[in-house]
C-alpha cells in the first residue's frame, strides 16, 4: 500500500511540474521599452494611449504569434541600460544600429531607414542648413542619440542636451535655440503633422547624409526573442502589414 502511495505521490507532483510549466509557457510576456516622444514611432494620443508606427508593430507581432507583448514608456536616458539589467525584453524606440551598441546588444533586421535632419524657425532656413553652419549656433538635441553624437563634433558648436525632443522643438520656437538635430522622420513630423507647429518650423538640410538604419534591439545573447521578432517582421513585410503602417503614419 505504502507504495502506491508513494507511486501516486509521485505521479502527482510530476503532472503539477508539467502542468506549471505549460502554465508558465502560456503566459510568457515580452516588454518593449519605448521613449514615446518620437512620433511617428512611438507617442502619447489626447487620450493617453501609447501609438506611433513601432507599437503597431508589436501589436501585429503579438497577433501573428500569439504571445502577449507589451509596449512600456521608457526614458531615453538609460534605457539600453534597463536593457541589459532585463527591466524589459527589447527596446523599439528609433534605434539606430551602431557599432559601439552592438557590443552590447542584438539589433534584428532594419525596419526604417533615417539621416539627421536640422529644425529651424520659419525664416531661418539660411542661417543653419548643413553640418558647416552649425558651427557657432546654439543647437538642441536629446541626449544619447545619434542627432547628438553628430552635432557634438561641430566645432566651436554651442550644444544644448534635452531629455526629450519635444522640449528642445518648444526651446526652438522659444528662441533659445538657433536649430534642433535629429532622424529625419522626427523632424518631418514636427514640422508637417503637428498641427501646434504649422507654418512655425522648417527642416532646413541634414546635419549629416550617412543613411542610418532603425531596428528594434534585445540584450546580446537572447536569440530566442531576436527571431522571433525577425521572422515576424519578414511576415509582416511580405503581407503587406509594414507598408500599411508606414502608409497610416505618412512615412515615406
Amino acid at each position: 500500500m505504502k507504495k502506491i502511495i508513494t507511486i501516486l505521490l509521485v505521479l502527482v507532483a510530476a503532472f503539477s511540474i508539467f502542468a506549471g510549466g505549460a502554465q508558465e509557457e502560456v503566459a510568457k510576456k515580452y516588454v518593449f521599452a519605448q521613449d514615446c516622444t518620437w512620433p511617428p514611432l512611438e507617442y502619447v494620443d489626447e487620450s493617453g494611449k501609447i501609438v506611433g508606427f513601432e507599437v503597431d508593430i508589436i501589436s501585429e507581432m503579438s497577433k501573428l504569434t500569439g504571445i502577449e507583448m507589451e509596449s512600456r514608456n521608457t526614458g531615453w536616458d538609460g534605457i539600453f541600460a534597463g536593457l541589459v539589467n532585463g527591466s524589459y525584453d527589447a527596446v523599439a524606440s528609433g534605434v539606430t544600429i551602431t557599432e559601439e551598441r552592438k557590443m552590447t546588444l542584438d539589433f534584428t533586421d532594419p525596419i526604417l531607414e533615417v539621416v539627421q535632419s536640422i529644425i529651424v524657425r520659419a525664416g531661418d532656413e539660411d542661417k543653419v542648413n548643413s553640418f558647416e553652419t552649425l558651427s557657432g549656433s546654439k543647437v538642441g538635441v536629446q541626449i544619447g542619440t545619434t542627432g547628438h553624437f553628430v552635432a557634438e563634433t561641430a566645432p566651436g558648436i554651442i550644444l544644448s542636451v534635452y531629455d526629450e525632443i519635444p522640449l528642445a522643438v518648444e526651446d526652438l520656437l522659444n528662441g533659445n535655440v538657433d536649430a534642433v538635430v535629429c532622424d529625419s522622420l522626427i523632424a518631418a513630423d514636427f514640422v508637417l503633422a503637428n498641427e501646434n507647429y504649422a507654418g512655425k518650423l522648417s527642416i532646413s538640410g541634414n546635419a549629416s547624409d550617412e543613411v542610418e538604419q532603425i531596428a528594434m534591439c534585445v540584450k546580446k545573447g537572447n536569440t530566442e526573442l531576436l527571431e522571433i521578432i525577425n521572422s515576424s517582421l519578414k511576415t509582416l513585410e511580405e503581407n503587406g502589414t509594414i507598408d500599411a503602417l508606414k502608409e497610416k503614419y505618412n512615412i515615406i
